[in-house]
């Protein structure tokens, strides 16, 4: 006799996630944002807008990805999970998201339905 409880299940609107290395953000201690004092994760999540699951990007924090740059971050778009991208300290997060292939040169949002254009 199995013991097992059913599955629930939650819902999101997210279309794409984002994963962003805990420590290197950790050690940098900010270097990103408007004014240079957030960290990647949390200035990324304000640039593509949304909050929690409602957002169309989640941005999350996650382990070591054991490459450790000096002064940047490790940053992977889950759905190219070949390509990690280094972003050192002081990117605008809109270069960010275009390198991640969530907004295109002019700032719309081509691989991310549904997100709003990037200012």
């Amino acid at each position: 006799m199995s013991h097992d409880k059913p599955f629930k299940r939650a819902r999101s609107d997210w279309t794409e996630v984002v994963l962003v290395c805990r420590k290197c953000s950790k050690k940098l201690g900010g270097g990103f944002g408007e004014n240079g004092d957030q960290r990647l994760a949390k200035a990324l999540r304000k640039q593509v807008g949304g909050k929690g699951r409602k957002a169309r990007v989640g941005v999350i924090e996650v382990g070591c990805f054991d490459i450790c740059p000096k002064n940047a971050v490790v940053a992977v778009k889950a759905s190219n999970p070949g390509d990690w991208v280094v972003v050192p300290r002081g990117a605008s997060t809109r270069a960010v998201t275009e390198r991640l292939g969530l907004a295109d040169a002019d700032g719309d949002a081509h691989s991310v339905p549904g997100l709003a254009k990037i200012a």
